[in-house]
């Protein structure tokens, strides 16, 4: 079936349906969401919703992509992320979304797009039953700008479908979907259609769902236009100077981008086009869990300042709240992942048109539980594709003598489960835009030094914020560098105010065998899963050198 077919039959039937609510006015949204008990009123005026336990988190095992022959070959389908559908199955999920739609209540239309940069705004059309997912979308996505026929994007838009708590006849899809542990198939689909500009989230309730099904939408067809996707936050300089910072969980990004001095861009997604940098979305989708107030001021505020409900619209999702309507981030017992989604109106230090122009600096942040990287090195075009690939960071894993060990985790350019193009793609446009705006890479270690997690301690966050300063004031551009000849990358002899022992890691375990036995392995780890995951994707043998370990 073509992409107009299924337009054609959705277009029928909200030409059936007796009550189509076409772009309600925000304030309606959120009394609807309220009437309809879809969440209720905490006492700071933000609305507080649960969802059932199976929708606390995306569920990538039943996110899929559809497998067309024309495009097959631009996906990378040994990606653990990269599930393929067969259109027909897809043809399945869009008429059974329709159906559903057409048996509820009310539908909720809501048109917004992705993308601060018109000339590339990504026209996003949800239709769904539920007035939370409505409110998602105008707290999530960007209102239509009023020359939206100048984006290359204006005639070929994206149509999702949410059909948050409603689940699938299993039989129905035997053999088509995943099979469960238990034998049976699964109940819930996250699919989308690259080709047919199509998308359908059905029996998942978790708001990032929406969310990350058009970012991933973004991820692929940008490259096809020569626009760079990065998942990253962006701030910019009293002097119109643009960062990035892109790093997994718990290595400060968001600490680190939320710079008083700096006005923020965004927090999660941008693109890297011709004319610059541009935020994708309209708010944020923060993780509140043991979220402090004088550590994170900016979303502490956003979230849980007081107003009236309908001026407030802040959705806490999956946050334990007391009877009196006050919220407990430190309560992880229904989940570790309770979020909040908010305009990014709601800071106090953003840039409005979240745009700006080429960054002069990125920042690549990981941190190192081993305690082996420094805390700050500069990467060459060729060594930042590398570790742009890599996306490194690691984590703290128990065993069963409760002893904590650091596990090496590798998240491809930052955000793997959402880069579905294969991946010399991305790393060589990164590559490209480097050198052809002069910008500058940098890895910032926020982990430990002088030993391991256990044996050493955590970079002191006042030397990383010195770090950061000097990287994007430039002030790291003319000192001497010393290439470390196992992780290859470029280590600098001085930082303004940073010891200097401190940025060569050696120097600061006090048994220097067991730093250089723990540096060797942690580079074996990069070669191995270098070897597994790139080892046939035509990485460029400039950039595959300078991998740690080879």
């Amino acid at each position: 079936m073509t992409a107009q077919t299924h337009l054609s039959d959705l277009a029928a039937m909200l030409a059936g349906h007796k009550n189509v609510l076409d772009n309600l006015p925000r304030r309606r949204l959120i009394q609807d969401a309220v009437d309809r008990r879809e969440a209720i009123v905490a006492a700071n005026g933000a609305l507080a919703t649960w969802t059932p336990p199976e929708s606390t988190g995306r569920s990538p095992k039943d996110t899929y992509i559809v497998r067309h022959p024309e495009s097959a070959d631009t996906i990378d389908w040994d990606s653990p992320n990269n599930i393929p559908l067969e259109p027909e199955t897809f043809d399945m999920l869009w008429e059974d979304a329709l159906e559903t739609l057409a048996a509820k209540e009310q539908v909720y239309i809501t048109d917004r797009v992705v993308g601060a940069d018109v000339s590339y705004a990504l026209p996003v059309r949800t239709v769904s039953y539920w007035a939370l997912t409505a409110l998602f979308t105008d707290n999530m996505f960007r209102p239509i700008p009023e020359d939206i026929e100048r984006s290359i994007f204006a005639e070929r838009g994206f149509t999702l479908l949410v059909a948050p708590y409603d689940k699938l006849d299993r039989a129905r899809y035997e053999g088509r979907l995943r099979r469960l542990p238990d034998g049976r198939t699964s109940d819930m689909a996250v699919a989308m259609d690259f080709d047919r500009r199509l998308g359908v989230v059905y029996g998942s309730a978790y708001g990032g769902s929406v969310k990350k099904l058009i970012f991933t939408v973004m991820n692929y067809i940008l490259p096809g236009e020569g626009i760079l996707p990065l998942h990253c936050s962006a701030n910019e300089g009293p002097e119109g100077d643009c960062a990035l910072l892109l790093g997994l969980s718990g290595t400060g990004k968001t600490t680190l981008s939320a710079d008083p001095r700096r006005a923020l861009l965004g927090d999660d997604e941008h693109g890297w086009a011709d004319n610059g940098i541009a935020n994708f979305e309209n708010g944020c989708y923060a993780k509140l869990i043991n979220l402090r107030q004088d550590k994170e001021p900016e979303i502490w505020n956003a979230v849980f300042h007081e107003a009236d409900y309908l001026d407030h619209g802040a959705i806490v999702e999956n946050c334990m709240m007391y009877p009196w309507g006050v919220f407990d981030v430190d309560d992880e017992r229904f989940t570790p992942n309770s979020r909040a989604s908010y305009p990014l109106t709601y800071l106090s230090n953003i840039k409005p048109d979240s745009t700006s122009g080429h960054p002069r600096t990125i920042l690549f942040l990981t941190a190192d539980a081993n305690g082996v990287l420094p805390p700050v090195a500069k990467l060459t075009p060729e060594q930042a594709m590398l570790w742009f690939l890599m996306g490194y960071t690691s984590k703290l894993a128990g065993t069963e003598t409760g002893i904590v060990d650091p596990v090496s985790t590798f998240s491809r350019f930052f955000g793997e489960p959402f880069m579905p193009r294969n991946p010399d793609v991305y790393a060589r446009m990164l590559g490209e835009k480097m050198r052809r705006h002069g910008t500058q890479v940098y890895l910032v270690n926020t982990g430990w030094s002088g030993g391991p997690y256990g044996v050493g301690q955590r970079m002191d966050i006042h030397l990383t914020r010195e770090i950061v300063n000097a990287a994007l004031t430039c002030q790291l551009d003319d000192v001497e560098y010393v290439e470390d000849p196992l992780f290859h990358i470029l280590i600098p002899t001085t930082c303004p105010g940073v010891p200097a022992e401190v940025l060569f890691p050696r120097n600061t375990w006090t048994d220097k065998a067991a730093y250089d036995e723990r540096a060797r392995k942690l580079a074996q780890d990069f070669s191995d899963h270098f070897d597994r995951a790139y080892g046939n994707k035509h990485i460029a043998p400039e950039v595959a050198a300078q991998c740690p370990g080879k």
